[in-house]
C-alpha cells in the first residue's frame, strides 16, 4: 500500500473525489444551538444555511487527537508505508495543531503533517496531488513535497454577502468587518499568508461575479490549472461562475463545484461564492 493521505472536512472535495482518489478525510465539528454534528456527514449545507438565516447560535471546533491517531493506525495497520496529513490554515482552525500532537503519539517517523496554509479546494488539490503522487510509489517525503507546492502556488478568491459571519467566528478583524459593512460593498477576499484577508470592494453581485473571474484569469495565466468554484446556497450563480471561467480559461481540465461545508460556511455566510485557480501538476 502507498503513502496514505489525510486531509479534513473543510478540503470540501466534490463527491466521489476522496473515494476515488483514496484520500481518507476526518471531519470537523459543527454546533447549532446545542446539537453537534460532524461535518458534511451529521450537518449539512442546507442545515446550516437555515440556521444561520433564522440566527440560530453556529460554532465549529477541531477533531481530537485521538480521533486523528485513530485513522493514522487503521491506515498503517492496513499496510500503508507512511501517512502524509494536511490540513487548513493553523490561523483558521487548531486542526493542525490535533493532528500534530496524534502523529507525535503515533510516530513522527510514520505521519508527516503539513499546514496548507489555506483550505477548502486549496486544500483540496494539495491533497489530491499528494495522492497522485503517493499512488505512483513516491516516498514520504516527495508526496510531502508536491501537497506543499500545490498548496502554496493556489489562489483562492471569495465574495461575501456580508462580512458578519467571518467577524463572529473572529476570522477577520473587526475594522475590516465594520468597514464592509459600513459602506454596503460585497467584499472580496482572498487567503494570503493562511489567513482570510480583504483584498478588494465592489458595489455590485454583479460586479463581484465579473471580478472573480477576472482575478482567476489573472492568476491563471498561460499554464494548466485546475479549477473549483464553492458556494453557500448560490447554485444559480455558482453554475455561472463556472461557465465563465470555463470560456474564459482555456488551459483547464473543467472547473468542479462543490457547496461549501458547515464549518466553513458558518464563517461565510450564505451567498458566498469562491474561485481556487491551482496549477496543474
Amino acid at each position: 500500500m502507498p503513502f496514505a493521505v489525510v486531509t479534513d472536512s473543510t478540503a470540501y472535495l466534490p463527491e466521489g473525489f476522496a473515494d476515488r482518489h483514496a484520500v481518507r478525510v476526518v471531519p470537523l465539528f459543527v454546533h447549532i444551538d446545542d446539537r453537534a454534528g460532524r461535518d458534511g456527514i451529521d450537518i449539512g449545507p442546507i442545515e446550516l444555511a437555515t440556521a444561520l438565516q433564522e440566527r440560530r447560535t453556529v460554532t465549529t471546533s477541531r477533531p481530537s487527537p485521538a480521533e486523528f491517531a485513530a485513522e493514522y493506525r487503521r491506515l498503517l495497520d492496513a499496510g500503508a508505508d507512511g501517512v502524509l496529513s494536511i490540513h487548513l490554515s493553523r490561523e483558521l482552525s487548531g486542526t493542525w495543531e490535533s493532528a500534530r500532537l496524534a502523529a507525535a503519539e503515533v510516530g513522527p517517523d510514520v505521519v508527516r503533517v503539513v499546514d496548507s496554509r489555506t483550505t477548502v479546494m486549496g486544500l483540496g488539490f494539495a491533497a489530491l496531488r499528494a495522492a497522485a503522487v503517493a499512488a505512483e510509489g513516491a516516498s514520504g517525503a516527495e508526496v510531502e513535497a508536491a501537497a506543499v507546492e500545490a498548496a502554496e502556488n493556489t489562489k483562492c478568491f471569495f465574495v461575501v454577502e456580508t462580512m458578519e459571519y467571518l467577524r463572529r467566528g473572529g476570522r477577520i478583524g473587526a475594522a475590516a468587518a465594520f468597514l464592509g459593512t459600513a459602506l454596503a460593498v460585497k467584499p472580496l477576499l482572498h487567503v494570503h499568508n493562511g489567513q482570510i484577508v480583504p483584498l478588494e470592494k465592489v458595489r455590485t453581485t454583479s460586479r463581484a461575479l465579473s471580478r472573480l473571474v477576472d482575478l482567476a484569469v489573472d492568476a491563471a495565466g498561460d499554464t494548466p490549472v485546475q479549477l473549483a468554484v464553492h458556494h453557500l446556497a448560490a447554485p444559480d450563480r455558482a453554475a455561472e461562475l463556472a461557465n465563465r471561467l470555463d470560456e474564459r480559461i482555456r488551459r483547464s481540465a473543467g472547473c468542479v463545484v462543490s457547496e461549501l461545508g458547515a464549518v466553513i460556511g458558518a464563517h461565510t455566510g450564505p451567498g458566498v461564492l469562491g474561485v481556487i485557480v491551482c496549477p496543474s501538476r
